[in-house]
């Protein structure tokens, strides 16, 4: 095969909202992503399902694959004709060994394309407020490494030289060599008082930082046991740090919250979360697939007409059902006059993305409620309902409707199922430190935590979390489980449940 393309992309300082949009339109559509240690989880998951993702990833002390090994890994799936998106933090241009692979590329002929992306120098200043020049104390920024290739003959980096420039300094890579780069630039001349930024995850919610003095910092980071990887920042500039920094001021920053919604929905959840400054631990515990009967789909679509009503149950019935409905039929109007009621509101914004409007809705949102709302509107007596629903949907609002004489059919369209976290990398972060709150939004996951509840056991000093429920359905299976929980949300929808998680633990 030929016509095989490599981008080299820079996946940014670490938070995923600061990937280029063509970096992102290039994760999405690529046959093989080839990523490193500092790309942070969430990009993978932009990735198409038959997407081949090889971590290459190299840290302190260990790297998976040797550079020539990649350089080979690149070139091979390229002349297999795939479009290859090699992702690396920050910029591959800076300190990244985007040029050697260009250089490989280049010689086995392999056409490429390099797409920046924000350096960790730049998302590590944003994050703590400082601005790397500034007409009063910096014009000029170097970019120094702090871990030079062994291989070298010697030293490029001329620290007597840097100390004498009037510029910030940006160091990378040099944590574990931070008491010899103190050392370096205080004999050449740099004041002890210089002051000094060390930030580990930059632009993350797990963002570690401490600002300090470069005759302090060395101890400072050891108490704080800030660890690689870490950008040091050492220039006047830092010294609004403090006066300037706005994403440690985030409500929910430095909290930990676990979500246990399937993958494919989290992340809007996680999105929001991020954006509050929150560490979020996934712990998918449930995965909802398409699941229905063909000989209950040929029954329902032969009535459609027939149908007086429409009833939506959750999100996923909405999206599934006209996933199978647009199979059999061309046009939204193949469904009829029927009337359209859904369970709340997440339910009906996914309707009324099909330009249609949902008529009745209770004020709570469960089955129950929908059922009352729709028997209040009007006389159903001999009306025929379909309910959309999956196969662990209950009977709380059938069972009124049939009660008042409604002719009820219960179209099937997913189905619900516990998942397995005992090799889960999101289950293994949460055994070892915990979280500070953890969300349930069904039963289903409830059923599920508890289930795995050996999978998922804290190890000792993990912190203990605050269980939180979306609604009163949730809620009523974490009492059935024993499951204590510190709060329930108002309203059963993501906004409910994150402005009960705000009242508890921002603070």
């Amino acid at each position: 095969m030929s016509g095989g393309m490599v981008y080299l992309v820079g996946a940014g300082p670490g938070a995923s909202d600061l990937v280029t949009v063509r970096g992102k339109e290039l994760i999405e559509s690529c046959d093989v992503l080839v990523y490193d240690y500092l790309v942070y989880d969430e990009l993978l998951y932009w990735t198409k399902l038959d997407c081949v993702k090889t971590y290459v990833g190299k840290r302190s002390g260990y790297h998976t694959k040797p550079q020539e090994d990649i350089e080979k890994l690149l070139i091979n799936y390229a002349r297999e004709g795939k479009t290859v998106v090699r992702l690396k933090g920050g910029d591959p241009f800076v300190f990244g060994r985007g040029g050697e692979e260009a250089d490989a590329l280049l010689a086995s002929g392999i056409p490429f394309e390099v797409v920046p992306g924000v350096s960790a120098s730049m998302g590590t200043a944003a994050s703590m407020g400082i601005p790397l020049t500034h007409r009063k104390d910096s014009s000029a920024v170097v970019l120094i490494t702090g871990h030079e290739d062994p291989k070298k003959p010697e030293t490029v980096i001329q620290w007597n030289e840097y100390a004498k420039l009037n510029a910030t300094l940006c160091i990378y890579m040099g944590l574990t060599n931070l008491a010899h780069i103190v050392e370096q630039l205080t004999e050449a001349g740099l004041s002890l008082d210089t002051p000094v930024a060390v930030v580990r995850w930059a632009t993350l919610p797990s963002q570690q930082s401490c600002t300090g003095r470069l005759g302090t910092i060395v101890s400072m980071v050891n108490n704080a046991s800030i660890k690689p990887p870490a950008m040091i920042i050492i220039g006047e500039v830092v010294k609004d740090a403090p006066k300037f920094s706005w994403f440690e001021q985030k409500p929910l920053f430095g909290k930990r919250i676990a979500i246990t919604r399937t993958q494919q929905q989290a992340s809007e959840l996680m999105h929001r979360l991020h954006q509050l400054g929150a560490d979020v631990i996934e712990l998918p515990l449930i995965q909802v697939s398409r699941a229905e009967s063909g000989e209950v789909k040929k029954e329902v679509f032969a009535e459609l007409g027939s149908y007086e009503w429409i009833l939506f149950s959750s999100p996923n019935g909405v999206r599934f059902f006209f996933e199978i409905f647009f199979e059999e039929f061309q046009d939204v109007r193949s469904l009829g006059f029927m009337r359209i009621g859904a369970v709340g509101p997440a339910t009906a914004k996914e309707i009324e993305k099909h330009h249609l409007q949902v008529e009745v809705m209770p004020d709570k949102h469960t089955g129950s409620e929908l059922a009352k709302a729709l028997i209040e509107s009007g006389n159903i007596e001999s009306a025929k309902i379909l309910v959309i629903r999956g196969n662990l949907g209950g009977d709380d609002l059938i069972n009124p409707l049939e009660e008042n004489w409604a002719i009820v059919d219960q179209f099937e369209v997913y189905k619900t199922e516990p998942t397995d976290l005992s090799q889960h990398p999101g289950a293994e972060k949460f055994k070892e430190i915990g979280a500070d709150a953890i969300t349930f939004t069904s039963g289903s996951t409830v059923r599920s935590f508890v289930k795995q509840a050996k999978t998922l056991q804290l190890k000792d000093g993990a912190q203990s979390p605050k269980a939180f429920s979306i609604g009163p359905v949730t809620s009523k299976v974490m009492n059935e489980m024993k499951i204590p929980f510190g709060r329930e949300a108002k309203e059963s929808t993501l906004d409910g449940l994150i402005e009960v998680l705000l009242a508890e633990l921002a603070e």
